[in-house]
């Protein structure tokens, strides 16, 4: 999928059929001019669609008039120029990559530009729409060039370029959510916001970013010609006469210019510049030359009106009109760019490549227990700061009549709140190590973990529908749920990813479209049910050990005890496994049934998990990369480093979220991105692949 020679070299020898292509934009038109003429007939007022007829022919009523020019016609043409923005730049990104999964949201230029807005109303700083815009721009602009730099343009693969997206997405997303938790009132209605939302008061932020986005439309069109030449590779568009370099640097400041102006109208409408490219490639087989960008870029802008109109009517058609303003139509787009991004990774083939191996060097046994000392040392010595750290400070003394049951009735209130959290912070560490060390060997991919796979956030989805449901949901059915939610998402994911085999990038990339749609899903429920609880949204989705108790403990306890040793005796299958397909059938491995069983291991470990703190990211990443570095590639000595690692980061996480700003407090799957992903952004900096 890196070199598209071939393909290029016959797409831009076809001729363009002005029939049929003409035919398509003929159609794409009537069908946008029906959503648009259905999407003004919605909303919560009572004003229907003969409404609209009789203001047509002149004889409406000034209240219908109103309506129109007050709230549907902005939110109807904010949807078009959100469409056309995102539709080009996915096109213009995808061609720029040579890589169908690229898009604003792959690349991280959405992320970007929203954390960039974010910071400015956090900071109390207000701007008007075209500052706003630029500030947009610049941040869409630095997230972008971060992740092309990390893929190697997008070049190397489908897989790297999303690992590279998701990675620094989560992290500008964890600065984000942190900037909304400290600065409520500042960035009040910034979370649905953040989700991208249609909702506009008035025509000032549309008039004022329709010019910047004609603007952009304009440059990539400029850009066409040399872009149907960029497809043929960087050598040959060197030798016919394109200036690589500057075409990569002007095509990426115009997509980004496009984006940054679709999300400071709407915010980040999620997977619309991946959707739109990919419908206009569906039918290249059957119209000849749509793929040349002069027709590819203008239809893709098309589609992606298509995909935000059907999008939002199908929103307010299924939750009726006020969820139209309660519910992010940038959620259900979300959904639908997730199901794409499954289908097209469902059609990858894997590369061969490995995308840095799982093993490491040798080290002595000597190295494995100091290490292994330092870090049980290092634990109890954050366990024993986690129990005095918080918003009140205690002494050691303090803990020692805890713990003797001579301490005074407000210690033992402290200390008997504290207890739990500290146990789960511990626990749930230790278990998404194991569970990110054993998805790491399985996948023979250093850069994957639970998350990545969607297990995190199928089981996240399942435990956030039963607080919903039933509030006051025992443990044991809020760790069941999550549980059976977790197996169904990794049941999905596994064979879905099946396609003769198990292959590692495939199984990579369905896990990223299905954990997209999980964050989708669990947006939705939150806001569907009720949109102004904010704090229940936060908890979950960045992971917190507020509030916990003694028996939310037990299952992850449980989970750890009786999966734990299952996946140490299967150590050296693992060792194996972490090689190729080939070796461990030589040695008589089940190569299939081991797979099955472990990966079902790490999903029952990360659903436990998730049910005591909710969604925390890139511990199962971080602990068993860094394990093998100190200790060697051996799981014998691997899973208990990585255990103990996971279990010190998420402690020494939880203590410095409830330390410092207290009493306000930090969720600790928040600082753990912070610190998880640049170390991510770090290994993919370290095994990129120059492009030539």
């Amino acid at each position: 999928m890196t070199q598209v020679t071939a393909p290029a070299a016959e797409t831009l020898r076809q001729p363009v059929r002005t029939v049929r292509v003409a035919g398509v934009f003929v159609l794409v038109a009537a069908a946008i001019i029906v959503l648009a003429a259905v999407h003004l007939t919605q909303g919560t007022s009572s004003v229907g669609a003969g409404d609209l007829v009789r203001l047509v022919i002149g004889r409406g009523s000034d209240d219908a008039l109103n309506v129109l020019i007050a709230s549907r016609l902005p939110r109807l043409l904010a949807g078009v120029l959100v469409g056309v923005a995102l539709g080009v730049a996915g096109a213009g990104l995808q061609s720029l990559a040579r890589n169908p999964l690229a898009s604003p949201d792959t690349l991280g230029v959405n992320a970007g530009a929203y954390l960039a807005v974010v910071v400015v109303a956090a900071f109390g700083i207000p701007l008007p729409v075209l500052p706003a815009g630029g500030v947009a721009f610049l941040g869409g602009l630095a997230a972008a060039g971060l992740v092309l730099a990390l893929s190697a343009g997008g070049t190397t693969g489908p897989t790297r370029l999303i690992l590279a997206g998701s990675a620094v997405a989560m992290a500008l997303a964890g600065v984000a959510t942190l900037l909304l938790l400290l600065y409520r009132e500042e960035t009040v209605g910034t979370f649905a916001w953040g989700a991208g939302t249609l909702v506009q008061t008035d025509l000032q932020a549309v008039t004022q970013m329709a010019p910047i986005v004609a603007l952009g439309i304009f440059g990539a069109f400029l850009l066409a010609a040399k872009l149907d030449i960029l497809t043929l590779g960087d050598d040959t568009a060197s030798v016919l006469g394109v200036h690589v370099r500057r075409v990569r640097i002007l095509t990426t400041l115009v997509t980004v210019l496009l984006s940054a102006a679709a999300v400071t109208v709407a915010g980040p409408v999620g997977f619309v510049g991946l959707v739109a490219p990919v419908l206009v490639r569906l039918i290249a087989p059957i119209v000849p030359g749509v793929l040349r960008h002069r027709v590819l870029l203008p239809l893709a802008g098309l589609a992606g009106v298509l995909v935000v109109l059907a999008s939002d009517v199908v929103l307010r058609a299924v939750f009726g009109g006020q969820a139209g303003v309660e519910i992010p139509t940038g959620i259900m787009t979300m959904v639908v760019g997730a199901v794409v991004l499954v289908w097209l990774a469902r059609r990858h083939r894997d590369s061969g490549r490995s995308p840095g191996g799982t093993g490491s060097g040798v080290r002595s046994r000597r190295t494995f227990w100091l290490v292994t000392v330092a870090l049980g040392v290092l634990l109890v010595v954050a366990l024993v700061g986690a129990m005095l750290t918080g918003d009140a400070f205690l002494r050691t003394g303090d803990l020692l009549n805890w713990i003797t049951g001579r301490s005074g009735r407000a210690i033992t209130y402290v200390l008997d709140q504290r207890i739990p959290r500290v146990l789960s912070a511990v626990l749930c560490g230790a278990a998404l190590a194991i569970a990110g060390t054993t998805v790491q060997a399985v996948c023979r991919n250093p850069l994957a973990e639970p998350g990545i796979l969607g297990i995190t956030g199928g089981a996240g989805v399942g435990a956030v529908a039963i607080l919903i449901l039933v509030p006051s949901a025992s443990i044991w059915l809020l760790s069941g749920t999550a549980a059976v939610a977790a197996l169904i998402t990794f049941g999905l994911v596994y064979v879905v990813s099946w396609r003769g085999g198990l292959s590692s990038d495939r199984l990579v990339l369905i896990g990223v479209g299905v954990s997209s749609a999980a964050t989708a899903i669990i947006t939705l429920l939150i806001v569907a049910t009720d949109p102004w609880n904010l704090s229940l949204a936060m908890t979950w989705l960045s992971g917190s050990t507020y509030g916990r108790t003694l028996p939310q403990v037990v299952p992850v306890t449980i989970a750890l005890l009786v999966l734990t040793p299952l996946i140490v005796h299967v150590r050296r299958e693992l060792d194996l496994l972490a090689l190729d397909d080939d070796v461990p059938r030589i040695l008589g491995v089940r190569l299939e049934r081991t797979r099955l069983v472990m990966l079902l291991a790490a999903a029952l470990l990360t659903a436990a998990a998730v049910s005591a703190i909710g969604v925390v990211g890139f511990v199962g990443l971080v602990a068993p990369h860094a394990a093998r570095a100190l200790v060697g590639g051996r799981h014998a000595r691997i899973l208990p480093v990585a255990a103990l690692l996971g279990a010190v980061l998420v402690s020494l996480a939880d203590s410095l979220g409830r330390t410092l700003l207290a009493p306000a407090q930090i969720p600790a799957g928040l600082l753990t991105a912070l610190i998880g992903a640049p170390y991510f952004v770090y290994l993919l900096w370290r095994t990129r692949v120059p492009s030539r």
